[in-house]
């Protein structure tokens, strides 16, 4: 009864900060009054970019890493992980996070291993891109902040592994927000082609494929990041100093190593760990996701994407797609905060 008054409370706390946001962002009208209950909270408005910084990164030793991480919001708080894609970092969340923070969350936004300062607590571990071991670094993280259950988010490589933690640990995912929706692979899966359009707009993953690739990914990381954002979100008009925040993530010492791995292991290129194999197993199988979830696709997204009926049907729970309109590419947390944010809330309400 009394974590349940608690949780009420948060809530409210919650609800009234928003109002004080959406005054603070200049929200008016309608929007500030949805406010006023917590069955209509509304995120208030913000235009992609006004932040541009989390302030101090944390660091915390899980699991095989010790991860650099951003933290916004009370520690009591209901706990929401945001997880980044490839070539992308934690500025995905730079607009989410104190939107949701606001909102009475504590929002956790790690590194993955290979970006920014997250590092490896072994120069002997193998630096494996696969997914069920980034998987199990987030899983690890909430160990380590003694989190038992978060709602979680996540975009490309981070709604990947969002949607891999929600299959595999449903007792720690309270509710999902993934981009994309269901993106979970297999070898398997993998081996069979796809039709030739299908297949040029994975171009990169056959360039890393080779020596050469990786060579030229080691060489002109920063230039292959840019393009890889115009190409996945041809609307989005970022400036310099956006991308370049970002791009300082790529330099972390096994970046390279852990991009390289996982697209050469997605096409059996390169062998995985066998203690990964059990989970291996059980994700080729394509689990069914039972947390509430809500998935988001932009109208203006370039980089490869399945299409919303091929997935509806594996999340059994409670369960919403959203198509966010107005040039929207494939880092729509960055791109629509606003959108991601009350996407947040709202499953965190179902």
């Amino acid at each position: 009864m009394a974590e349940e008054i608690n949780q009420q409370r948060r809530r409210f706390m919650g609800v009234a900060a928003l109002t004080v946001a959406a005054a603070q962002l200049g929200v008016i009208g309608t929007s500030v009054a949805q406010a006023a209950t917590p069955t209509a909270a509304r995120v208030p408005t913000i235009a992609p970019g006004t932040n541009t910084s989390f302030g101090t990164i944390k660091q915390i030793d899980a699991g095989l890493l010790n991860v650099g991480y951003a933290e916004l919001g009370a520690s009591d708080a209901p706990p929401v992980i945001l997880l980044h894609g490839w070539p992308y970092d934690i500025y995905t969340y730079v607009d989410v996070a104190p939107l949701l923070a606001a909102a009475g969350y504590r929002v956790i936004v790690p590194y993955l291993r290979g970006y920014g300062t997250t590092r490896f607590l072994s120069d002997k571990t193998l630096r494996n891109g696969q997914q069920s071991a980034i998987a199990s670094d987030i899983v690890a993280l909430m160990d380590a902040l003694k989190i038992e259950k978060a709602l979680i988010g996540g975009c490309d490589w981070g709604a990947r592994t969002a949607c891999i933690i929600a299959a595999l640990w449903p007792e720690r995912c309270k509710a999902l927000v993934s981009v994309s929706g269901y993106l979970i692979g297999s070898q398997e899966a993998n081996k069979a082609p796809l039709p030739p359009k299908a297949e040029l707009a994975w171009w990169y993953q056959f360039y890393f494929a080779t020596e050469r690739g990786r060579a030229g990914y080691e060489q002109y990381r920063s230039e292959f990041a840019k393009l890889i954002w115009q190409l996945a979100s041809p609307k989005w008009n970022f400036d310099d100093a956006t991308f370049n925040r970002s791009a300082a993530a790529f330099e972390n010492p096994d970046h390279v190593d852990i991009t390289i791995h996982n697209y050469r292991w997605r096409i059996s290129a390169a062998e995985g760990e066998r203690k990964y194999d059990e989970l291996e197993a059980r994700l080729a199988k394509f689990p069914v996701i039972g947390v509430p979830a809500i998935t988001l696709e932009g109208d203006a997204n370039g980089a490869p994407h399945p299409q919303p009926e091929a997935y509806a049907k594996k999340f059994s729970g409670k369960y919403e797609h959203r198509l966010i309109t107005g040039g929207i590419g494939h880092n729509l947390p960055q791109e629509a905060p606003q959108a991601f944010a009350q996407a947040v809330v709202d499953v965190d309400r179902f």
